[in-house]
């Protein structure tokens, strides 16, 4: 096992709790509606007795004398597996609707936030303990989260990360394999208790708006909460633009004015002490202000940044080239220079979302530069791969219009001029957001020399059909296909292409996988690194066979 699964292991409680806890808490909430025994309507007072000895919402998972969370999900309802948990050894049920069981039955309004509430009472509130920072955005979400979690350390406090790419407790650090950026809530609550009991003091989550709606981090004590950006993304899930956007603001509405975390103070105090709660918010985002006056109306201090000139923390200068940035920046505790090691202009936001953090909680100005400066790559970003080959080669996460588009812009300055142009190779999930695939197929058109679409996670939608779809935009930009614009649905396949046409001056994006680990299709997911992929397809370029061939 590893030192991350044997962190979460060991974060598991020893012995029982009583029933009449969680009770309390359930009905504080105004979440408990009822009990049941035996088919009757009792006192939930009746059960408080009831000793717990472990929760779990996947009936696989139940253990003796559980309480099982019964989840109605997008695709199975936990309601039809009580028999099964109770057969593991489920005592208590938590459900949104009477069963006919022998076991009692807490009953709530909705099971979702109330799971939250369970694994938070269950792992005695660790970040109650903890100070935390939630990130929330469509983009730049990981790559804000590494910056924070390095300029946290280098200031002084040992900092946690629960994110898309990897999770950190106590110092070790562990590539993620899921695609799910923010957790259920038990493994959520398993990771903050892990982080407690390893000396964190500092909690960093990558929150998405999947995350918030489905009350995943229900039960978190946010004290910072970090808006990166907003645009075009899971329109499948929210259904619409304000649902979506509405969900990112559940964020900053959860700020609560000064409530006690006892975790790190500001400074690196080594005792317990409140965290201020403060929102963060991109200036130049079109949302700002929706999300400035959500933090507001929780009560909470608003700190600012971007370009704008109303932001607190802004910055004035800006250049860049293929090695990084380097940029100035005015804050209230005073002006200061960068220089970051990733390319990018788009990092500028990032970095100085976490400039605004430090001015939230009072770091060290010279510490948290250096720990900025001190970030060579994140995984899956902007990521190069050099093999010897005469063209370039970028591995970047993009998977959004406002990312792909970012990218892209960022990559065309570097061709232009040197009989060199872009090669991009990307796709689209499926059973995820349908709109955004001719805006992206638009976008790469109008950009790149080739455009090649390909498999994402096609899941049990037809792959050939999410590719048309992409390759509509493309077409309307005047690509051809079959000449310039190729649909191959095998993404192995479709990065060959991609390299057999790739001049010396050229660049090739593989975007949309990063630092991902499997593709998924109707059977499930298959091992996947497009990193690694890339690698072996060069090395056999240079050794004279074709990419696509079999060696």
């Amino acid at each position: 096992m590893s030192l991350i699964t044997d962190r979460l292991a060991a974060a598991q409680p020893i012995g029982t709790r009583p029933l009449g806890e969680l009770i309390e808490r359930l009905s504080a909430e105004d979440r408990l509606q009822g009990a049941r025994l035996e088919g009757r309507a009792i006192s939930p007072e009746a059960l408080a007795s009831v000793a717990i000895g472990g929760i779990a919402y996947d009936s696989r998972e139940v253990g003796p004398a559980s309480l099982f969370v019964a989840i109605a999900g997008l695709h199975v309802d936990g309601h039809d597996f009580a028999d099964v948990a109770i057969a593991r050894g489920a005592v208590v049920l938590l459900v949104e609707r009477p069963l006919d069981v022998a076991v009692p039955q807490l009953v709530v309004s909705a099971t979702p936030p109330a799971l939250g509430t369970t694994a938070a009472w269950w792992y005695g509130d660790p970040s109650r303990r903890l100070g935390v920072v939630g990130i929330t955005g469509t983009d730049g979400k990981t790559t804000t989260s590494f910056l924070a979690v390095a300029a946290l350390v280098a200031a002084g406090l040992p900092t946690g990360l629960i994110g898309t790419v990897a999770t950190r407790i106590g110092g070790d650090q562990e590539n993620d394999e899921g695609h799910a950026t923010t957790p259920e809530a038990p493994v959520l609550q398993a990771a903050l208790r892990a982080m407690v009991d390893a000396g964190d003091r500092v909690a960093v989550i990558e929150t998405t708006s999947h995350g918030l709606a489905l009350e995943r981090v229900g039960g978190v004590a946010y004290d910072i909460a970090i808006l990166t950006n907003l645009s075009h993304e899971h329109l499948e899930f929210h259904g619409t633009w304000e649902r979506y956007r509405a969900a990112k603001l559940a964020l900053f509405e959860r700020l609560g004015p000064g409530a006690e975390t006892g975790g790190a103070r500001p400074g690196g105090q080594a005792k317990a002490g409140a965290w201020p709660k403060v929102g963060i918010v991109n200036l130049d985002d079109p949302s700002a202000g929706l999300f400035i006056g959500a933090t507001q109306a929780a009560g909470a201090r608003v700190l600012t940044y971007g370009t704008d000139p109303a932001a607190d923390v802004r910055a004035t200068s800006i250049e860049d080239d293929a090695r990084g940035l380097r940029f100035e920046y005015i804050a209230p505790a005073g002006p200061g220079r960068l220089e970051l090691r990733l390319a990018g202009r788009f990092n500028v936001h990032n970095a100085l979302a976490v400039v605004a953090l430090g001015e939230a909680v009072g770091l060290d100005p010279a510490a948290l530069r250096a720990g900025l400066e001190g970030v060579a790559s994140v995984p899956g970003r902007m990521e190069r791969i050099d093999e010897g080959q005469a063209f370039g080669v970028i591995v970047d996460y993009a998977h959004t219009p406002a990312s792909l588009e970012a990218v892209l812009d960022l990559l065309l300055p570097t061709v232009s001029g040197r009989d060199g142009g872009i090669i991009v190779v990307f796709g689209s999930a499926g059973e995820r957001d349908t709109a955004k695939r001719p805006t992206m197929g638009r976008i790469a058109g109008e950009r790149c020399r080739v455009v090649v679409v390909t498999d994402e996670d096609p899941r049990g939608e037809d792959r050939e059909a999410i590719l048309d779809e992409i390759a509509q935009g493309a077409e309307k930009t005047g690509r051809r296909r079959g000449q310039d614009l190729l649909l191959i649905p095998d993404r192995r396949a479709a990065i060959a292409a991609a390299f057999d046409r790739a001049r010396p001056a050229d660049i090739v994006l593989l975007a949309g996988k990063g630092h991902e680990r499997s593709i998924i299709g109707p059977d499930g997911a298959l091992p996947w690194d497009e990193a690694t992929v890339a690698r072996e397809l060069l090395r056999g370029l240079a050794d004279g066979h074709r990419p696509g061939a079999q060696r």
